[in-house]
């Protein structure tokens, strides 16, 4: 499995933008497909975004789609998250997620990763 912990969440208002991060650990990195999910109070844990392990395939739930860029640096093991055009419905515990099986797709399916990290808030006020 890989260790994984997020950052850069934190209080905007609406309209505005943040940046999570995900710092990974391992040498195998650029292998890896990732993912964000989220989960707001009392509601299931969502997919937000996923992308492949070369970054050459993405996928976004609708909800945030033009608004929401998911990227991987491999020279930095980091996972990134640009959100732009926050809404308050945005608002939640965000999650980055790995697959460490080499060479995987931009999964959709929390079953699909087997390594998360802790979560870091976001919250969005009106």
């Amino acid at each position: 499995q890989v260790q994984l912990v997020e950052s850069g969440g934190g209080l905007v208002q609406a309209g505005g933008s943040l940046r999570l991060s995900c710092a990974a650990s391992g040498r195998t990195f650029s292998r890896y497909a990732m993912g964000w999910f989220r989960q707001a109070p009392g509601k299931e844990r969502e997919f937000v975004a996923a992308i492949s392990w070369s970054g050459g395939s993405t996928a976004y739930v609708d909800s945030v789609k033009g608004r929401f860029t998911i990227s991987k640096d491999n020279a930095k093991n980091t996972l990134y998250l640009q959100m732009n055009s926050l809404k308050p419905e945005d608002t939640a515990v965000y999650y980055c997620a790995a697959d460490s099986k080499p060479y995987g797709s931009a999964w959709r399916r929390s079953a699909d990763f087997d390594s998360w990290g802790q979560g870091t808030q976001v919250t969005v006020s009106s």
